[in-house]
C-alpha cells in the first residue's frame, strides 16, 4: 500500500545563488558562503532553538524545490562520472528521487534574534539555492562523522581544484565580503564534470553578480563581472 507524507516547510534559507549552475556539489567545500534560514511564521518561536547554540554544526535536511514538477528515476547519470554512465537513483544524491529531500551538514555561525522573524540562524559552508524551502534542522554531533567511511564513485574527480586568474580590476567589482566565498566556488570547479571544453565561455549569478569565465586545463579564467541586480 503506497503512503504519502505531507512535511511542513518550517523555514527558507536565503543564499547568493538564484540557479543552481556554480553551487557546490557538496555542503562544507566552500567554508565562506554565507546563509541565511529564516523560519516560517509558525516556527518564529524562540523556544524552538533553545540549546542549538550549543553545536557548532547543524544538520539541514530541504526540498529539491526546483524538480518539483520533475519525474523520479530509478537509474540516474552522475555529473561526476562524465553524465554517460547509470546508477541507481539510491547510491547516488541525484535531486530526481521520490522525495526530493536533500541533506547538507552546515556550520552554525550565530544565531540572531529579531522582532519581526523571530530567531534568524546564520550559517557557512552551505549548498543550497537561495530560497530552498527546509524541512528540519537537527544539530550535527561528533559522531556523525564515520572515520572508515567509503565514498564510493564519488570519490573520483578532478583533483585538488582550478587555479583561478582573477584580473584585479574585475576583482574590485565584487564586494570585499563576498571574494573569499567567490574564489572558493570558482576553484571547486563549477562546471558539469562532463564539460572539459576550453573554448567554451561559462556563466553564473553569485550575489547578484554575474560571473563568466573560460577553463582551460587546470586553469580557470574570469573573463567579465557585470553587477545584475542589487548586491545584498
Amino acid at each position: 500500500m503506497k503512503q504519502e507524507l505531507s512535511l511542513p516547510v518550517i523555514a527558507h534559507i536565503q543564499t547568493d545563488f538564484p540557479a543552481k549552475f556554480g553551487i557546490p556539489k557538496q555542503s562544507g567545500l566552500v567554508k565562506d558562503l554565507r546563509g541565511i534560514i529564516v523560519f516560517e511564521p509558525p516556527f518564529r518561536d524562540a523556544n524552538a532553538v533553545r540549546g542549538l547554540e550549543g553545536f557548532s554544526h547543524l544538520w539541514l535536511i530541504w526540498h529539491f524545490s526546483d524538480n518539483r514538477d520533475k519525474p523520479w528515476s530509478p537509474t540516474v547519470r552522475p555529473p561526476r562520472l562524465g553524465g554517460n554512465t547509470r546508477l541507481g537513483v539510491f547510491a547516488t544524491r541525484s535531486p530526481f528521487r521520490p522525495s526530493r529531500l536533500g541533506l547538507s551538514a552546515v556550520k552554525l555561525d550565530r544565531i540572531a534574534f529579531t522582532e519581526h522573524s523571530g530567531p534568524v540562524l546564520h550559517v557557512s559552508g552551505a549548498d543550497l539555492m537561495d530560497g530552498t524551502p527546509i524541512v528540519d534542522i537537527k544539530p550535527y554531533l561528533p559522531g556523525d562523522a564515520i572515520g572508515d567511511a567509503s565514498g564510493g564513485f564519488a570519490q573520483a574527480g578532478r583533483g585538488d581544484g582550478l587555479h583561478v586568474v582573477f584580473p584585479q580590476e574585475l576583482l574590485n567589482i565584487v564586494p570585499d565580503e563576498k571574494r573569499g566565498a567567490l574564489l572558493g566556488v570558482l576553484q571547486e570547479d563549477p562546471r558539469p564534470a562532463y564539460q572539459d571544453d576550453p573554448s567554451r565561455r561559462y556563466g553564473f549569478t553569485f550575489a547578484g553578480l554575474e560571473i563568466r569565465f573560460t577553463v582551460n586545463s587546470n586553469t580557470l579564467t574570469v573573463i567579465e563581472v557585470e553587477e545584475n541586480q542589487p548586491i545584498r
